[in-house]
């Protein structure tokens, strides 16, 4: 799946000029996006020096945070759309991060890579873990800490107390959604909380 895809899929659920937070934005490209053909505003986080710089460069303001640290430097309700897009499964804190995403926006954007589709059952039938496009990684030098699936996502929302307004999956740069936890590598959602 190409990234410019992947970026325009995201893009495509954040509405036109709005306010953005996007956690563990890598090299900006998703929020520089946004800017351009979205009018949108707003930060990336990011922990990586070399990233940061890839963002500075790209005119994406950027802060360098450690999201293990929670996001108590923004207020309630910052932005209008805060985006974790390949963080949530690198980070040791993933329930906590989900509920400060509810927090400081007024929806979230979620997509990390989908446990659940055929290729990577069908490795763990044979006996291993699953190396793929979208899992790169041997299971001892992965990244990702933790796995999740289209379906384990639901359950995580309804008990954060967030309502999901859409959710789908991506593979090879088409979205997917008839049978999504089965038949896609990316799980993708936008929620918004139930409190609203």
């Amino acid at each position: 799946m190409s990234e410019q895809s992947v970026i325009e899929s995201i893009a495509r659920l954040v509405p036109k000029g709005s306010r953005v937070l996007d956690l563990g934005c890598g090299d900006g490209a998703l929020m520089a996006y946004l800017q351009h053909h979205r009018r949108c505003s707003g930060y990336g986080v990011e922990i990586d020096d070399s990233k940061v710089l890839a963002c500075v460069k790209r005119g994406v303001n950027v802060l360098q945070l450690n999201l293990e640290d929670g996001l108590a430097v923004f207020e309630e309700g910052s932005f209008d759309v805060v985006l974790q897009i390949d963080t949530l499964q690198h980070l040791r804190n993933a329930e906590t991060m989900l509920r400060e995403t509810a927090r400081v926006g007024r929806s979230g954007v979620v997509a990390f890579p989908n446990f659940a589709h055929w290729p990577n059952r069908l490795a763990v039938l044979q006996g291993h873990m699953p190396v793929t496009k979208r899992l790169p990684y041997q299971w001892f030098d992965t990244p990702n800490i933790r796995v999740g699936t289209h379906a384990d996502f639901i359950t995580l929302a309804g008990n954060c107390g967030l309502r999901i307004e859409d959710s789908f999956g991506l593979h090879e740069g088409r979205e997917v959604r008839t049978l999504p936890n089965l038949m896609a590598s990316t799980a993708v959602f936008r929620f918004t909380t139930n409190n609203l």
